[in-house]
Order: C-alpha cells, then sequence, then structure tokens
C-alpha cells in the first residue's frame, strides 16, 4: 500500500515522500532506522472508476461554493504556518465532495514529489482556472501565497454573489413558466381525452384550434416516449452547438440582444471582467498577460474576443481604455472613462475595483427590478395561453348546444 508522510529528524530537519509498505507501523520503523521520526501519514485511496469518460459529464463537478470554501480555509492555515501537504490532507478529510477530495490528494501527492503548488493545481484545468493558477504562481514566487489565496477568495465571493443574485432574479420567471407548461400538459393529458369522445358521439365540425389541441393530446397520450426523445435530442444539439465557434457566437449574439436581459449580461460580465483584471494586475500580472489570461476565462464570445483584441492594441502601444473603445456596445462609457482617468493617475487597479463595486451594484438593482419588469410579460403570456384553450374547448360546447 502506498503511503505519503512527511517527517522530521532529531535535528529539525523535515522531509516528505512517499513509499510502497505493508503498513503504517513499517513505514515509522523504516523512518526511525533512518534517523527520522513519523510526523504526518496518509493512505493513496484506491477508489473504483469506470474507464474513459464520463457518460454524464455535467454531474460530479466542483462548484464555486466549494472552491471559495477550499481557498479561504487555505489561506488560513497558510498564514497559521501550516505546510501545504499538512493543510491539504487536512482539507481533503473535510471535503463532502469525492472528486474533489481526490483531486486534493493528487495535489498533495504532487507536491511531496517536488512540484509546486501552482504546477499541481495546472494539471487540473476544469477545476482551476488559468486566473487561479496564476494568481497562485505570483504569490509562490513573491512569497506572498497567504495574500493570493485571499485575493482569490474575495475574487472567487464577488462573483459568487453576482451569480446569485441573477438566479434569484431568474427565479420567479422560471417557476411561472414551468407551471403554466405543467398545467397546459396535464390539461392535455387528463382533460382534452375525455372531451374528445364527447365531441367525436357529436359528430360535429369542429374548428381548426380545436383539432390542433385534440391531436397534440394524442400524440402526448401515445407518443408520450417520443416528447422525451426529442428533448434529450435538442438538449444534445444545444450542448454541440454550444461548443462549436459559430454556435457560441450565434447564441451570444442572441442573448446580448434580448431587451431585458440584455443589460443585465453585460453589467454582469463587464463587473466580472473589471474585477477579475484589476486582480490579476494588482498581482503584478502584466496588463498585457492579465488580457490573455482572462480571455480564457470568459465564456461569452465577443467578450472573450473584446480581451483578445484589446491586447493586441495594448501590444501596439495603445492604452487599456483606447484598445476598449471599439467595443462600446459591451463596455458602458462609464466603464471606458474610469479606465482612462485610472491610466492619467497610475491608480489603474483602484480605480478598476470601484468601477467594478459600482457595475455589481446595478446589476443587483437590475436584478431586483426584474420580476416586477416579467411579470407583465408572464401575464400576457399565460392569459394567451388561457384564452387560446378556452376558445377552442367553448367553441364546440356551444356549437353542441346550438345543435340541440
Amino acid at each position: 500500500m502506498k503511503y505519503f508522510y512527511t517527517a522530521k529528524s532529531l535535528k529539525g530537519k523535515e522531509i516528505s515522500g512517499q513509499r510502497e509498505v505493508k503498513d503504517k507501523k513499517e513505514l515509522a520503523k523504516i523512518l526511525r532506522q533512518e534517523g527520522f521520526v513519523l510526523t504526518s501519514v496518509i493512505i493513496e485511496k484506491k477508489k473504483f472508476r469506470l474507464k474513459g469518460p464520463s457518460p454524464l459529464p455535467f454531474f460530479g463537478g466542483v462548484s464555486l461554493k466549494e472552491k471559495i470554501i477550499f481557498t479561504r480555509n487555505l489561506k488560513v492555515m497558510v498564514s497559521a504556518g501550516v505546510n501545504l501537504p499538512q493543510a491539504l490532507n487536512t482539507l481533503a478529510t473535510q471535503s463532502k465532495n469525492k472528486k474533489f477530495e481526490k483531486v486534493i490528494l493528487k495535489i498533495r501527492s504532487d507536491i511531496l514529489q517536488g512540484r509546486s503548488f501552482s504546477e499541481a493545481i495546472r494539471k487540473y484545468p476544469n477545476i482551476f482556472s488559468d486566473i487561479y493558477y496564476y494568481l497562485v504562481r505570483i504569490g509562490e514566487e513573491s512569497g506572498t501565497l497567504a495574500k493570493s489565496l485571499e485575493n482569490l477568495t474575495s475574487q472567487m465571493e464577488k462573483e459568487h454573489e453576482l451569480k446569485s443574485n441573477i438566479k434569484s432574479a431568474l427565479m420567479y420567471p422560471t417557476v411561472i413558466i414551468l407551471a403554466m407548461i405543467g398545467i397546459a400538459i396535464l390539461m392535455l393529458l387528463v382533460v382534452v381525452p375525455q372531451l374528445v369522445k364527447t365531441f367525436e358521439e357529436m359528430g360535429i365540425e369542429l374548428p381548426f384550434t380545436t383539432k390542433l389541441i385534440m391531436s397534440l393530446s394524442l400524440f402526448l397520450v401515445e407518443k408520450w416516449y417520443l416528447i422525451i426523445l426529442i428533448i434529450l435530442i435538442f438538449i444534445f444539439l444545444f450542448r454541440v452547438v454550444f461548443k462549436i465557434k459559430e454556435g457560441r457566437k450565434a447564441v451570444d449574439y442572441i442573448f446580448l440582444r434580448i431587451p431585458i436581459f440584455s443589460p443585465l449580461i453585460k453589467k454582469s460580465t463587464s463587473a466580472y471582467v473589471i474585477r477579475t483584471l484589476s486582480t490579476l494586475m494588482d498581482a503584478g500580472l502584466p496588463v498585457l498577460r492579465s488580457l490573455g489570461v482572462l480571455s480564457n476565462s470568459l465564456g461569452n464570445f465577443y467578450f472573450k474576443k473584446s480581451m483578445i483584441e484589446a491586447g493586441k492594441k495594448v501590444k501596439a502601444g495603445k492604452s487599456l481604455a483606447q484598445s476598449l473603445e471599439p467595443f462600446s456596445n459591451l463596455y458602458s462609457p462609464m466603464v471606458l472613462q474610469m479606465m482612462e482617468v485610472g491610466e492619467k493617475t497610475g491608480q489603474t487597479t483602484d480605480i478598476l475595483k470601484k468601477t467594478a463595486d459600482s457595475l455589481e451594484e446595478e446589476v443587483t438593482r437590475i436584478t431586483r427590478n426584474l420580476a416586477s419588469l416579467v411579470e407583465p410579460i408572464i401575464i400576457l403570456l399565460i392569459g394567451a395561453a388561457v384564452g387560446f384553450f378556452a376558445v377552442s374547448i367553448i367553441q364546440p360546447i356551444y356549437q353542441m348546444m346550438g345543435a340541440i
């Protein structure tokens, strides 16, 4: 069995490594013979794992909240003087996410083998972004790892708060729409089939809308499995399209043009860009490199393009504000003006942070008012749906009564 360990000599020299031994007692005995006392040990866990990629890649990830807790606790332990292998060992045992626990232990193993913390996390880009890697690397090189971890925690907490506000704002319309769809399906499966029998017995000529609802009801009752298949195919195709450059571009274009949601997307993404840029530059990363790192972390095609193009212009000698001027449809005039002021006064990072705070406050205000903005649209949709169903069902009933 493989054991990862740390040990100390009588003179205080500390070593770490890994060995294949029968048990912990044998490891302690071997180290004692070499003049060392075992201080900490962890067993490499053998877990069952299917070979190949996961058939459900959207399950089993590491959430932003889990990364925040990990980074915050690691910062506290590093500040207290706890060495990284011991700190990571403690954090692994505390993690409730088995996947994250395994990753932390692998990172610890790499560190025990002589790699730096930044090199170890670089192997897991799906968990630790380029931003995370570069801030940790800068912290290691400058001897301020605790400060870098504190900056990372603050950055991720702001990101989490922003996402939470947006999710909360979208919760109300999502629940209403899903409830409306659920009621419509229930009507088509339970109520309409009963009416179909009555209409067929009366033998009256049905309006087009009634025939449409009856056909849809019949399809749902008899071919319900095709609906599930269509939904799964749609989800699969959406994921494929989203991964293709042109597909992602088209989807982002649509979202940036939706009247109510467009300002929310632009301001929230701008806030993330500005805050992340200030964090990277404050840590000591040059502007050009910061733009490159930031572009890799952005999901929106157009914001990503703005960072890449701005990087080219900064490299050519232009200021950051001038480089982003062609993207005034994404960044408000206030953002560009604040950037220009920051560059002229030499306080770019401080002003960028204040700008990010201002944008995040605007996003909070928009999310608070979103429900009142969306509510009239939802009421109109519900009214239209109810009216369509009512006319389609009541009209044949009136015809039946007229025939009697």
